[in-house]
């Protein structure tokens, strides 16, 4: 039985920039560190990065919730990222946005002022 997110991997192909970056975007320096696979702690889940792979913006889509998608947007697109999805409201108050990251991967965002953090499991 599936309890809920816990990491979402990216595949990356060059590992030392993907982990500068990412240091950026997470606002913190990995746990995880070693030349196989870098784990940051995001918000109680895991972002991963898989070294020698095939990055791509097709497949699994996670969301990293975020507190203002408009200011994430431009944060992300100001650190070298590209426009995939602009900020988007879906209902509710909700809204999505994706990028490129540097490296070929779909990175996207939401702002949910629904999600209940006391809820994750």
């Amino acid at each position: 039985m599936l309890l809920g997110l816990r990491t979402a991997i990216y595949p990356v192909s060059d590992l030392a920039r993907a982990k500068a970056w990412y240091e950026q975007v997470a606002g913190t320096k990995p746990y995880f560190d070693e030349p196989f696979y870098v784990g940051f702690a995001v918000g109680g889940f895991e972002l991963g990065l898989l070294p020698d792979a095939t990055p791509g913006v097709t497949g699994p889509q996670p969301l990293w919730g975020v507190a203002n998608a408009t200011a994430a947007f431009e944060r992300l697109l100001a650190l070298g990222a590209t426009a995939l999805e602009p900020v988007t409201e879906v209902g509710e108050g909700i809204k999505v946005a994706a990028v490129k990251d540097p490296f070929g991967n779909r990175l996207g965002i939401i702002e949910n002022p629904h999600f209940k953090a006391s809820e994750v499991r």
